[in-house]
């Protein structure tokens, strides 16, 4: 059978920008038949995120992520519908998803390694299992849950940085569903923070592009800032942490204003900025949402249950077309969108 994929075609470099033409798409093929314990899969949608940018790395700096190699097939967060099977427990018309699913139109995969989708937890908005109510959504609430110390009726400020991408715009709703009372989100342009005011429920937002983020900080938090939503690490990060209140806590979720620079994860803190987090016992610890798969379940219903609720607000970036997804993971890397960047594979 023939098909269409996408390959890395180049590396940036780790110091390097992504840009579109670091991956190729070419036509392949797939077997015809599929074997005892396989399905074959279309290919319906694929997540874009921003720790992809260390698997373009012949050294991802990371021991759970394995790079891309050149000419081979990418892979990442996707969603697909069973067209064959020869798994028992998945039956052709299912839905399914996996964080390694091959960018290609149509697939063999091992029907094991599947996780079965029911669409009607997010009133069938299935690109959101890539998202909101999936490793996204965890990241966000579990962050939150096993780092941020939030406790309800504390009268805690939470200061959210990369607020519109897909991590902090969630991030930024359930600090505020578990207990803050306030939250503040630091963005790059002024429909950005717009939206995450009007739409989001964010008290307020910071365009970190124009005036002193410092001095707006000061203003927003008068009481300082008590639980950090770290998405981007750098100058802002540095910011943030010097109005950071006594015993308060970041959540290290991401930090894309370094990926593009050679430096080990997480990056060092300037002096100044390490002596601020260590004078007021400021806990900067590692976060990764894979070692809390054991609450994956129950925190995926909960992340659904507010969807259908209302209570969380879900905004996707879509770009149509796996010709496309180097443009989308360009744009995504550059920080052009709102919410989460999905391609739409096949409709």
């Amino acid at each position: 059978m023939i098909i269409q994929r996408v390959v890395l075609n180049s590396r940036p470099g780790k110091n390097g920008v992504p840009v579109a033409e670091n991956f190729r798409l070419e036509e392949s093929t797939i077997a015809d038949t599929v074997q005892a314990g396989q399905v074959r899969v279309k290919t319906l949608y694929l997540s874009v995120d921003p720790y992809m940018r260390c698997r373009m790395n012949e050294d991802t700096g990371s021991d759970y992520l394995q790079p891309w190699q050149l000419s081979e097939v990418a892979d990442g967060g996707g969603i697909g519908v069973v067209e064959e099977s020869k798994h028992d427990n998945l039956a052709k018309g299912d839905f399914v998803t996996s964080f390694t699913w091959p960018w290609q139109t149509v697939a063999i995969l091992d029907g094991s390694l599947l996780q079965k989708l029911v669409p009607q937890l997010v009133n069938g908005r299935l690109s959101y299992f890539l998202g909101a109510a999936g490793i996204t959504g965890l990241t966000a609430l579990l962050g939150i849950r096993e780092k941020g110390h939030v406790a309800v009726g504390a009268n805690q400020t939470m200061v959210v940085s990369g607020a519109a991408g897909a991590c902090g715009s969630l991030a930024g709703q359930i600090g505020r569903l578990e207990g803050c009372s306030r939250v503040v989100g630091i963005a790059g342009t002024d429909e950005k923070c717009s939206i995450l005011v009007q739409e989001m429920g964010f008290d307020a937002a910071i365009n970190y592009k124009k005036g002193d983020v410092a001095k707006q900080l000061r203003e927003l938090c008068p009481g300082g800032v008590d639980v950090y939503f770290d998405n981007v690490g750098g100058d802002i990060s540095d910011t943030v942490i010097s109005q950071m209140n006594q015993n308060s806590h970041i959540i290290l979720c991401g930090q894309i204003s370094q990926y593009n620079k050679d430096v080990p994860y997480p990056p060092p803190l300037p002096p100044d900025i390490e002596k601020i987090q260590k004078e007021r016992n400021i806990t900067r610890e590692r976060f990764l949402v894979l070692n809390y798969m054991d609450k994956q379940e129950a925190s995926v219903l909960q992340l659904c249950q507010w969807i259908q609720e209302g209570k969380l607000k879900v905004r996707e970036t879509v770009v149509e077309g796996l010709a496309n997804i180097g443009a989308a993971f360009q744009s995504m890397m550059n920080g052009g969108n709102i919410g989460k960047q999905i391609v739409l594979v096949s409709k």
